[in-house]
């Protein structure tokens, strides 16, 4: 058997407990009720008991005001007073054990998880995409793996999202249609939700979420507290955050079956978030973890100012309930009112959904699972004074209890491996590389084209140039042969008419001849 946790006491009857049973706190839960109205007392109240038992809690801190877990109370006339009430004579006060978180790693130690881990359905979620970007993000998922890219931090999936729209056109025929205006569009909400500082979710080293499952010494479940008053600002990341520690918890713990208390108790505090603008197949996921994570061992208690916050789908699984007050000024408000009243097993006491806008601030309408895990009849109740203090702790404090922490130094340094930005770097370098070298070859290539015309027209007109040689010097020596038959011609004639002028002489001399000439003047000798 489990143990019991004393929640209230009831208003008819201070000496009687309403309790929850710690072996059907896993079939979750629901603290609701308007600002106010004592809600974030009951959550203390719950995750004490649930640490003191041994079971380790994680819940958001969206005020400030729950880091006062690990501060003793200290006891006040007020607080005298609701003791008096509760005919409780003293409180031992004392602190729980906590471990502080920060998204921004400002009042508690970083949470990161990597790109791939959180996958397209979550970030589309975070960004707020519709259908057709949300399937062009899950398509630029699909390429980074098939390209074996490592999407792990902020710089990663910018990157990748690069370099699909550059070649979108590559990848169309085995991927689908990219369109630019998709791409643009998840561009620019990135943008946006690294100005709200999304990005310093992204990285390493990721969350082991293991880590929320741990005791201290004495045997106390550690209180894992997230602030989350800033986060609180960018509700999409804030839901979208908490929806997917709950699915590594689903992912990673193993089935248990009943157990006697939980091994881990989940608190969604402005648990509407979670729900508000959620696709269709977001809000199947949901309910399918909601429904099987309790096999694991896992509790979660919805925190929320009204029952119609949660669809019926998900209300329908909450066995224990806790209602504060509702104000029914407006007919949404009366039905929600009547929504509450409608969700739990009547009193003949009391009218429930008169109850409800009647209640005082600390008092509330309790139903928890009995002992057969049967919801019991609806009963009003006091809920119990905390052992913690209602102040928040100061920022000095705070700080001293993250260098004691168990984690401390574990995730504070951030760690960049090589991962698709580096990957993608390097694919553009080589590129880059490629292109110059082919660029260095093609201007080789002109080089040594232009090298071999230049060569070509130096031959030529080297040949020119020898032609013309020998040709002027077949000139000079066909003018030299020209002149030195003239030379001979000349001397030829000279010595024809020597001998011809001595022939004559001989003819006209001593010997007595006569120089006749014939007919036609042709001279012959006579004697």
């Amino acid at each position: 058997m489990g143990t019991a946790i004393v929640i209230a006491k009831k208003t008819s009857n201070t000496q009687q407990e309403i309790i929850l049973h710690s072996q059907f706190a896993n079939r979750h839960g629901l603290i609701a009720g308007a600002t106010g109205t004592g809600k974030t007392v009951t959550l203390k109240i719950l995750a004490e008991n649930f640490s003191r038992m041994g079971v380790p809690v994680f819940l958001a801190d969206a005020k400030g005001d729950v880091s006062s877990l690990a501060q003793a109370g200290t006891s006040s006339p007020k607080f005298e007073a609701r003791l008096k009430v509760l005919n409780i004579d003293a409180i031992p006060f004392t602190a729980s054990p906590v471990v502080f978180w920060d998204l921004f790693a400002e009042q508690g130690h970083p949470i990161r998880t990597t790109v791939s881990e959180i996958g397209p359905l979550l970030l589309a979620r975070m960004l707020n995409l519709n259908d057709t970007q949300e399937g062009v993000l899950s398509a630029v998922f699909r390429i980074a793996d098939d390209q074996g890219l490592l999407l792990i931090d902020f710089k990663d999936l910018k990157s990748i999202i690069s370099y699909v729209s550059e070649h979108a056109a590559e990848f169309q025929a085995e991927y689908g249609n990219l369109s630019p205006a998709s791409l643009g569009a998840i561009q620019r909400n990135l943008l946006a939700l690294a100005d709200q500082g999304g990005d310093q979710f992204f990285g390493e080293p990721s969350l082991n979420i293991l880590d929320f499952i741990q005791t201290d010494s004495q045997g106390r479940g550690y209180i894992n507290i997230l602030a989350a008053d800033k986060l609180m600002n960018t509700p999409k990341l804030y839901a979208t955050f908490l929806l997917w520690m709950l699915s590594e918890l689903f992912e990673q713990l193993p089935e248990v079956g009943d157990m006697d208390k939980p091994k881990l108790v989940f608190f969604f505090d402005e648990a509407h978030l979670l729900f508000d603008n959620a696709s269709a197949a977001l809000q199947e996921k949901i309910e399918q973890v909601v429904r099987l994570i309790r096999s694991k061992g896992v509790g979660i208690y919805f925190v929320t100012q009204n029952p119609l916050d949660l669809p019926e789908s998900v209300l329908g699984q909450l066995g224990n309930r806790i209602q504060h007050a509702l104000r029914a000024f407006t007919p949404k408000d009366q039905k929600a009112v009547k929504t509450a009243a409608d969700t739990f097993r009547a009193n003949s006491e009391f009218k429930v959904d008169q109850a409800i806008t009647e209640l005082a601030v600390g008092e509330a309408l309790i139903s928890c699972l009995d002992e057969q895990g049967t919801p019991q009849i609806v009963e009003r109740g006091w809920v119990m004074p905390p052992y913690s203090s209602f102040n928040p702790i100061s920022l000095d404090e705070r700080k001293i209890l993250m260098q004691q922490s168990i984690v401390a130094g574990i995730y504070e340094q951030p760690v960049d491996r090589e991962s698709a930005f580096e990957m993608l770097q390097q694919k553009v370098a080589q590129r880059q590389q490629q292109a110059v070298a082919e660029e260095i070859a093609k201007q080789q290539a002109k080089e040594q084209e232009n090298l071999a015309k230049q060569q070509a027209k130096e031959q030529e007109a080297f040949a020119k140039q020898q032609t013309r040689e020998q040709e002027r010097i077949a000139r000079e020596q066909q003018k030299e042969t020209d002149h030195a038959s003239k030379q001979r011609e000349k001397l030829t004639q000279d010595i024809v008419g020597t001998f011809a002028k001595s022939a004559a002489r001989s003819l006209g001399g001593s010997t007595g001849q006569k120089i006749v000439r014939g007919l036609l003047g042709s001279l012959f000798g006579r004697k």
